[in-house]
């Protein structure tokens, strides 16, 4: 065999015995300034010494690095990455604050623990010094210096919090708050403390949490396809702003639904269905659940929606008006229902929609009427009333992203005939006759009028 190839490989399985030395040495972290005690593998330090001797006498002038030679210019490569290790694990010696952060395994029913969770609307000045664990959202957070600010976010309420290096929280701690990303749920363990100043930008403007520990309960991605403060910002308030256009909004609707906006319009949404059944029921009305999918148009063919029903064809339900009637003749007197209503309606407007919720009444009257056109308005100013004084606060939310005018009612309703109507119409220059129907423009000057009218007077 040549000497030179022998010598080659030689040094090739030297390398290779050196290179499991140092990832030996890397891992199991030796010291470094030792490299003269016994080589932790006899086996390969003697393959090696046989291999240097192989080498010399295939090739004298062939001189392979000894032990403590390649070491050592290993080492000048991997004492930073070892320093650093070293730093790492003092610096969590050092740390005494180490169980009170980290990320929380996952629950999985394992055991039940004896915390009672408060609900971020219900911290307010009154439990100001009591210790309470809450779970929310990272909102928003800020480190400075050796403090960190969180926003907490528990639908559509925020909170502020505060984690400061103390007897109960370590640099490490602040330092791991400080990098936890937005929409983590966290579990918080804290004071509740009074500010002096009203802090503006939350919902709980006059106490702020003073943590003591804090856990991941559930990690988020650290970018997201939108950023919440954008998504509620209101259109044209700020030029130069980011805000969120619709697509971008349905195409990541559930982190949309998080926002307080949207935490508000659907508890509006609730709220107005919770009255108005409450309101029907105190009148002794009865909740009646009618069929959505239906064999025949039921007024007329020519705005349903046509789907396959196995072998044959079936509608969606224009309107429950149908089954109403039937219950009233069936001697229910009356009946209300809340559901889906589907009209096929080809019409690009605000006021045509094809698919919508619908709250329905029917009732039989006695005499006149105007017996049901009193039950109809008592029942909605009791819900205009309900709203105004159970939501107020979901009422402000929505006006900070869609401000508009506060709404306006008479009790008792004002009653209007039509010829009246149509008086106070040609009064401001419309003609029209006495029988014609309101136009939409008619409609909305009419309610203009009224609505001047009523409060001049």
């Amino acid at each position: 065999m040549d000497p030179k190839e022998t010598a080659e490989q030689s040094a090739s399985h030297l390398f290779t015995c050196r290179s499991e030395e140092r990832r030996f040495l890397f891992f199991n972290r030796v010291n470094f300034d030792d490299f003269s005690a016994k080589p932790p593998r006899i086996s390969r330090r003697n393959t090696s010494r046989q291999s240097e001797e192989t080498a010399s006498h295939h090739h004298p002038s062939f001189k392979v690095p000894s032990l403590s030679q390649t070491m050592d210019k290993y080492a000048f490569y991997l004492r930073p990455h070892v320093t650093q290790l070293a730093e790492q694990q003092d610096a969590d010696e050092d740390d005494f604050a180490k169980d009170r952060y980290g990320l929380f395994p996952m629950f999985q029913s394992q055991q039940k623990l004896d915390r009672a969770l408060v609900r971020v609307q219900e911290l307010t000045p009154e439990k100001a010094e009591q210790q309470i664990w809450v779970r929310a959202r990272i909102h928003t957070s800020r480190a400075k210096g050796k403090q960190c600010f969180l926003v907490l976010r528990q639908q559509q309420f925020t909170m502020q919090a505060l984690i400061a290096v103390g007897d109960c929280a370590s640099k490490q701690m602040v330092k791991f708050a400080a990098n936890l990303t937005k929409e983590n749920i966290i579990d918080m363990e804290a004071v509740v403390k009074k500010v002096d100043q009203k802090i503006e930008s939350c919902s709980q403007q006059d106490v702020e949490l003073h943590v003591e520990r804090i856990f991941v309960i559930s990690q988020s991605e650290a970018r997201l396809p939108l950023q919440l403060e954008d998504a509620v910002r209101r259109e044209g308030d700020e030029e130069g702003r980011a805000t969120v256009n619709q697509d971008t909004r349905l195409d990541n609707r559930v982190i949309d639904l998080r926002t307080t906006t949207s935490q508000a319009i659907f508890r509006l949404q609730s709220g107005i269905c919770q009255l108005f059944r409450d309101m029907l029921i105190n009148k002794g009305f009865v909740e009646i659940q009618t069929p959505k999918i239906i064999s025949a148009a039921s007024e007329g063919g020519a705005n349903v929606f046509t789907i396959s029903y196995f072998k044959s064809s079936a509608y969606l339900a224009q309107f429950p008006q149908l089954y109403k009637q039937m219950c009233i003749c069936a001697d229910f007197d009356k009946v209300f229902c809340v559901g889906p209503v589907f009209r096929a309606e080809d019409s690009n407007t605000h006021r045509h929609l094809t698919d919508f919720v619908g709250l329905d009444i029917e009732m039989a009257f006695n005499y006149h009427y105007h017996e049901v056109i009193d039950s109809i308005t008592d029942t909605m100013v009791q819900i205009f009333k309900g709203l105004c004084h159970r939501f107020q606060t979901e009422i402000q939310t929505v006006n900070k992203q869609y401000p508009s005018e506060p709404f306006k009612f008479l009790e008792p309703t004002l009653s209007l005939e039509y010829k009246e109507g149509v008086a106070m119409l040609r009064a401001a220059g419309v003609e029209m006759g006495d029988e014609e129907d309101l136009s939409t423009s008619n409609e909305k000057l009419l309610g203009r009028l009224v609505k001047e009218k009523v409060w001049r007077e």
